[in-house]
């Protein structure tokens, strides 16, 4: 389902030197697989997730999902396969917060080539336990009811992989665990795979597949080595 191959990704710094962030053999993940990958800050998970999406094209390597080779496609290209194939979990959330928890939702579908489903939003969010939300703006929500929006939104076109950015790292203890139990679920539901990036083992360990970033990614294993 999802398959990279040799993917290297390096950014160049104020001073002019170039800062290699992923150097990656080989990742693949099946349809339906969820995979945790934990890691310290700094070891580009953002930047693999990123790299995934398409939002940024690495320097080398290939990227194939469904059977497209998303490191081949124009930058267009690349926005709509994402829109159609991918859901984004941000740690941030990245709610608009001038429309509400339904709009949100509904916004998430407008992008992709389906029609917007106006009845699949509302059952998304009351899957996520916010039907009793559905018109309230984020400002009127708490941090762990505007993730599961986010939750929701990132599910709102079918996707066939979800990537989740440390997504409980802006909610307490008490809801870290009903976020990833979630997000884990509603996947499983609708055969969706799932890569979920994260520094907490708490969160890992809820995981069959787990892969520590610093180990498979070069860049940060080569560094370390030459600390």
């Amino acid at each position: 389902m999802l398959q990279l191959e040799n993917i290297k990704k390096s950014f160049r710094q104020p001073n002019g030197e170039v800062l290699p962030i992923l150097d990656l053999p080989s990742f693949s993940v099946k349809a339906g697989e969820q995979v945790a990958l934990i890691g310290d800050s700094g070891c580009g998970k953002t930047t693999l997730l990123h790299v995934i999406a398409g939002i940024i094209r690495p320097d080398s390597g290939r990227i194939i999902l469904n059977n497209f080779e998303l490191s081949k496609f124009s930058e267009a290209l690349r926005d709509a396969l994402r829109a159609d194939h991918i859901g984004y979990i941000f740690q941030t959330f990245n709610l608009l917060p001038a429309f509400s928890a339904l709009e949100n939702v509904k916004l998430g579908m407008a992008f992709a080539r389906k029609a917007v489903d106006h009845a699949r939003a509302r059952r998304l969010l009351e899957r996520v336990g916010l039907g009793h939300r559905l018109h309230n703006k984020p400002r009127a929500m708490s941090v762990g009811e505007q993730q599961r929006v986010a939750v929701a939104r990132a599910l709102a076109n079918q996707p066939s992989l979800i990537l989740a950015d440390e997504p409980t790292a802006n909610v307490d203890s008490r809801n870290q665990q009903n976020i990833i139990e979630l997000i884990r679920e509603s996947c499983l539901e609708e055969n969706i795979s799932l890569v979920i990036v994260t520094h907490s083992m708490d969160v890992a360990n809820q995981f069959g597949r787990v892969d520590r970033l610093p180990e498979i990614n070069l860049a940060v294993s080569q560094a370390r080595a030459m600390a």
